[in-house]
């Protein structure tokens, strides 16, 4: 997981992400939610196949996670130097990339650049 101020430079360098942080902090405000909606939805509809608890633990909070895609996104930076610059296994950063590409792109009020 990034530290706190790996994520502060992240999120003030104009640079890395193509975004003002006042317009980061309004989209986490706005896609955490929808995150963890689709997240309740995913495990509802399916039979469960490990107890409540069990299974790999998020280890990128939604910052983090609305950081790597906007990092990727932006820089078509690969999924290696994603997960060493985030702390993560490189298979995390490919689902948080992957996984967040649809609230992304279509979370409400949302404009592309």
């Amino acid at each position: 997981m990034v530290g706190n101020a790996s994520r502060a430079a992240i999120i003030n360098d104009r640079r890395i992400t193509g975004l003002s942080a006042n317009v980061i902090a309004e989209l986490v405000v706005e896609l955490g939610p929808l995150w963890h909606e689709r997240h309740q939805v995913k495990l509802a509809s399916q039979p469960r196949k490990r107890a409540v608890g069990a299974g790999a633990k998020h280890r990128l909070v939604s910052i983090d996670r609305l950081l790597v895609t906007l990092v990727h996104l932006r820089h078509a930076t690969t999924h290696d130097v994603l997960a060493c610059w985030f702390g993560v296994d490189r298979s995390c950063a490919v689902r948080k990339v992957i996984g967040s590409g649809g609230v992304v792109q279509f979370g409400p009020g949302i404009v592309s650049a």
